[in-house]
């Protein structure tokens, strides 16, 4: 964890003052920033990255792509202009597409001039008698803001493996989430990939068709599903722009934010005759469609979800031709509760000569020297690692940052023993500090650009009711967050999800609390913070000094 301190309080003239600071230039951030801006607020955006798009600036590994159903929906809803004036290429967006995308945005609505990019938020304490955050950057700059909104991403805090000898390796090593800007060469090269999550298996075919060999370390076999990419077509747009309204309300009203009416159908309402010819024709069209177009209880029904387990295992034995590999390849984990993949030739790719699969279940890395991989049957020589380890997801990059609350009580003491919010957009403790996308609220299971949307304009709209009634801080009441991890509890136990072990409760961070921590219930979700709201922020304490708002002084 990030333990620096501020040094010395710097005098009032080398302070920068703002009514509040973004931290993230990806989807979230930028749209808060659009928001706050737009209230006359004194706001600046830091971002760590050479540019805008946050993961999709980090992400660009061969193959990545936008998983979410179909272009033009993986994109902000608020303004029509954006819907019309941007030309979306493919039905699954490349990540040169989407951060073309950003950038589009970013210039559109002018935002460049608020935001400070390559800056590291390194330290944020909250002064309780200013009642302001004192922030500091890698810099050495001095920042005084009111409010403090953390939209550093969920899948941003690159996860690099504990194995014995991992920096003594002597070849190129590169995690997934964190890919040179420049291109990457694997021609000629005997490439190792650790992972097979989503990352692995969208970047493994790529890069089997330039390497000279790869092996691919398999942690845990994956069901993953062709994404059935392809040029979007001209009628397709022209649909979604002149029907975007009726969309969204489709988008209102499903559980994880998608544009399409959702299957009304129990799996066990269909012979396993009618049943494969669904799964068959989904399969064929590719996407998560398969998931959300073609049962209602795939989720939440085990015998319903095992129909569809075997149907993607069937298609792996059909796939690949060798049988000791595709025995290696059977997932047997409940489908969709690990992050679902979908893929661009993942199970074509082992049937190549120059590809190996290990099987860390049967074959464990032993270690990891200047050469290669050392597993317990044999060497593997390399000269390119590439991580496909994933992230500490959702509360990784907050904990990094570890800011500061009242008494001093840093975040990593406060969450020591279990992670917890009110209504997943604040903490208990930490005055003005907002989250987007936080633990326990939808996050990574929902529409992350729509459900940011609404986040952002709740925590808009919070702000403008303290400046509207002289408040200056506000913070969750003590012991609301109880009810509220119950609240998400419950949520989660009308599903499946409690039946594995993912990284959607910290199950690949070793220390990392076991705790599911994504919030379920969708449109019930963004009801609650509208109820919240409406009732004059109930479970919030709300401090009725007035602080010193920078934007008055401009």
């Amino acid at each position: 964890m990030n333990d620096l301190k501020l040094r010395t309080k710097p005098s009032g003239s080398d302070v920068q003052l703002f009514d509040a600071v973004v931290i993230g230039a990806g989807f979230a951030g930028l749209y808060a920033l659009y928001r706050l801006r737009e209230m006359g607020l004194a706001v600046r955006l830091y971002e760590g990255a050479g540019g805008v798009g946050g993961t999709w600036w980090w992400n660009r590994y061969p193959g990545a792509r936008v998983d979410f159903p179909s272009a033009p929906y993986y994109s902000y809803s608020f303004s029509e202009e954006l819907l019309n004036e941007f030309e979306w290429k493919e039905r699954q967006p490349s990540q040169a597409e989407v951060l073309s995308y950003l950038d589009f945005v970013a210039d559109k609505l002018k935002l460049r001039t608020h935001i400070q990019l390559e800056t590291w938020i390194q330290d944020a304490v909250f002064d309780e008698i200013a009642q302001r955050w004192n922030i500091e950057t890698h810099l050495g700059e001095h920042i005084s803001t009111q409010f403090l909104i953390s939209a550093m991403g969920t899948l941003s805090e690159a996860n690099k493996p504990n194995i014995p000898g991992i920096d003594d390796f002597a070849g190129e090593i590169i995690h997934t989430g964190r890919w040179p800007a420049e291109e990457v060469k694997f021609a000629g090269k005997r490439v190792g990939v650790i992972g097979t999550g989503s990352s692995g298996i969208q970047s493994i075919p790529m890069i089997a068709r330039q390497a000279e060999h790869l092996t691919v370390f398999q942690r845990t076999p994956q069901y993953s599903i062709p994404a059935g990419n392809r040029p979007v077509k001209p009628e397709e747009i022209a649909d979604a722009r002149a029907n975007f309204d009726k969309r969204r309300e489709f988008m209102k009203v499903s559980p994880l934010g998608m544009p399409y009416p959702m299957s009304e159908r129990s799996a066990l309402d269909d012979s396993p005759e009618v049943r494969n010819a669904l799964y068959e024709t989904l399969w064929q069209d590719g996407g998560l469609h398969m998931l959300f177009n073609s049962y209602n209880d795939l989720l939440t029904n085990k015998a319903a979800n095992d129909t569809l387990c075997e149907f993607i295992r069937e298609k792996i034995r059909s796939i690949v031709k060798d049988p000791e590999t595709v025995k290696k390849l059977l997932p047997d984990y409940i489908l969709a509760t690990k992050r679902q993949a979908i893929d661009d030739g993942y199970f074509e790719t082992y049937n190549e000569d120059h590809v190996d699969l290990v099987d860390l279940r049967d074959d464990p890395i032993v270690k990891i020297t200047a050469d290669g991989i050392t597993t317990k049957n044999g060497e593997h020589p390399l000269d390119m690692l590439v991580l496909a380890t994933g992230y500490d997801a959702i509360t990784g990059k907050l904990l990094r940052l570890n800011p500061k609350g009242r008494g001093g009580l840093d975040l990593a003491t406060a969450w020591d023993k279990r992670f917890f919010t009110y209504l997943g957009v604040a903490i208990p403790g930490f005055p003005n500090l907002f989250m987007v996308h936080g633990p326990q609220s939808p996050s990574v299971l929902y529409n992350m650009p729509y459900g940011g949307e609404m986040e952002g304009d709740w925590i808009r709209d919070c702000i403008a009711y303290l400046r509207d009634n002289n408040i200056a801080t506000i913070e969750p009441a003590p012991g609301v967050d109880e009810p509220w991890a119950e609240n998400v509890e419950e949520a989660a136990k009308q599903t499946l999800f409690h039946g594995t072990d993912s990284w959607y409760s910290g199950a690949n961070i070793e220390g990392k609390h076991r705790q599911f921590i994504v919030h379920l219930g969708g449109p019930e979700y963004f009801k609650h913070l509208t109820d919240v709201a409406e009732k004059n922020y109930e479970g919030f304490v709300l401090g009725k000094e007035s602080a010193t708002l920078a934007s008055a002084k401009a």
